[in-house]
């Protein structure tokens, strides 16, 4: 179905899906075709009910080696690339380039198998998670190829690790590991042993037990706090919760607990 993508729905994985970029011979270097590729396949995930999260990670030694500047000359223009939220998803917060990646209604891990850098860098960016194998490269060297802080790292870094570790990577572009990645709390490090099964259990610690319908507004709170004021969010956060109240997954959450049994949420 893909052409430089691999899917896997999670069937086999307690509904992890995993997306993986499939260029390994050119260290899943961006193109088009996977730009494409990727938002499908976050789309049909976001709509699939046995899904819990997503992984994206890439294939063989490297996660993404930035845009494939082998197919491209200077001064040509980019092609057009798919615009919206995922699904009905109207806000334009969430419906930019790489933006709707934050609007994907489930967990998105990034699983940073090996080398990431450039618009890679700026994808993982936009991940709830991110794993990192020990010993793994990064780098945002967009000054050293006399670009700028492309696809909103210059947003996204600040928040994540703060506007000094930011500008370091940034005006820098030097390249680190994934050691002082996680001293900056930009990524949590994993073993490069068995990295991607690693990555799953990881994820399904984190949000195996948790309802999918909390995780999905919570989500949302989240990502909409960065652009709400204090009283907004106040407000916002006590109708979610009176409609949580409603929901089938808060009846299940208390009598699983009251039966002293692990829930069974169905997202509802």
């Amino acid at each position: 179905m893909y052409e430089q993508i691999l899917l896997d729905t999670g069937a086999d994985h307690h509904g992890i899906a995993t997306v993986t970029l499939n260029r390994p011979d050119r260290l899943n270097a961006w193109t088009p075709v996977m730009e494409r590729e990727v938002r499908d396949a976050m789309q049909r995930l976001s709509a699939d009910d046995t899904v819990r999260g997503i992984i994206l990670t890439g294939a063989g030694r490297g996660f993404c080696a930035g845009a494939d500047l082998g197919q491209r000359k200077p001064g040509e223009p980019y092609p057009a690339w798919p615009e919206g939220g995922i699904g009905d998803d109207a806000d334009p917060n969430f419906t930019q380039r790489y933006t709707y990646l934050a609007g994907v209604p489930k967990p998105v891990v990034a699983a940073i198998n090996g080398a990431v850098a450039g618009v890679g860098l700026a994808l993982t960016l936009f991940a709830d998670f991110r794993f990192m194998a020990a010993g793994a490269k990064l780098s945002a060297s967009f000054a050293r190829r006399g670009l700028i802080a492309e696809h909103c790292t210059a947003w996204t870094l600040p928040k994540l690790i703060g506007p000094m570790n930011a500008m370091d990577l940034l005006l820098s572009g030097r390249t680190i590991l994934a050691e002082e990645a996680a001293t900056m709390g930009l990524v949590r490090l994993l073993p490069a042993e068995g990295f991607l099964d690693a990555a799953r259990a990881a994820t399904q610690d984190l949000i195996g037990a948790s309802s999918p319908r909390s995780m999905r507004v919570i989500k949302r709170q989240v990502w909409e706090g960065f652009f709400q004021d204090l009283a907004t969010a106040s407000r916002e956060a006590t109708a979610a919760q009176a409609a949580s109240r409603e929901s089938a997954d808060y009846r299940e959450g208390i009598t699983a607990f009251q039966e002293k049994r692990a829930p069974v949420f169905t997202g509802r």
